[in-house]
């Protein structure tokens, strides 16, 4: 595919308001992978370079939570490691299952999910009562599940982990954010990695703008650690909206 400067023109800001979104709250993909549509990309082509893209942005934001120690690494390294296998396979159950199936259920979790984000959360003593071990396998059932939801859809994954960790872990909202970029770094890596070998990575352009998607990762981590979680919720509500209005068009199309 020919590059030309119309394709970045495109591409490349609303990569880096994706980014912004991304790093706050999950769900830069609703922006960024329509992006690629629009500036005429096969949906395999478009895929593949939207996960190098995105993963460059997510690998700068997570470091970024990292080093304000906004990351619960009990928590996310299991949650990474079930999300690093469970990407793989459901971007393989994706190529078999028809695409209005999938919609459908993305379309029954996000009401779900709009009710835990405005709902007043209350922090309940049972986590505190976890053993470490099954702190362990409740992450990482939670790394296979959306790891899984990420290979099969895509959208949406990083405001899924963030909701998660909210309520089964009763973390703060900046830590949650943190700790879903690292779940989040890892099930991108899973499915670059299987969109390489298929050939479905433009890497020339990739690069590129996932320099873009850094620059507007690392502006909002960075106002996320200093505004906190009234910030992650207002964004979560975006991006939920973004999700919805995305998965109506899909189906209407």
């Amino acid at each position: 595919m020919t590059l030309t400067p119309t394709l970045f023109l495109i591409v490349c800001p609303l990569a880096l308001l994706a980014g912004f979104i991304d790093s706050i709250a999950g769900g830069g993909g609703m922006i960024s992978l329509p992006a690629y549509y629009l500036a005429g990309l096969p949906p395999a082509l478009a895929a593949g370079t939207n996960k190098l893209s995105a993963m460059m942005g997510t690998a700068l934001a997570t470091a970024t939570y990292g080093r304000a120690g906004k990351v619960d690494w009990r928590v996310g390294v299991p949650a990474a490691l079930g999300a690093l296998v469970c990407s793989a396979i459901g971007a393989l159950v994706m190529t078999g299952l028809p695409a209005n199936v999938i919609r459908a259920l993305v379309l029954c979790c996000i009401p779900v999910a709009a009710v835990f984000t405005l709902r007043k959360r209350r922090v309940a003593a049972c986590p505190k009562e976890r053993t470490p071990e099954a702190t362990r396998w409740i992450a990482l059932a939670i790394g296979c599940g959306v790891g899984f939801y990420d290979g099969l859809v895509g959208p949406g994954t990083g405001t899924f982990l963030i909701l998660l960790f909210l309520q089964l872990f009763t973390m703060e909202e900046v830590l949650a954010g943190g700790t879903a970029k690292l779940v989040n770094l890892a099930s991108n890596f899973a499915a670059l990695v299987s969109l390489l070998f298929t050939g479905n990575v433009l890497i020339l352009l990739g690069i590129p703008v996932g320099l873009c998607s850094m620059i507007g990762a690392a502006l909002g981590s960075r106002l996320t650690i200093r505004r906190g979680g009234k910030l992650v919720r207002g964004m979560m509500l975006v991006a939920l909206g973004l999700l919805l209005a995305k998965v109506l068009a899909d189906m209407v199309g």
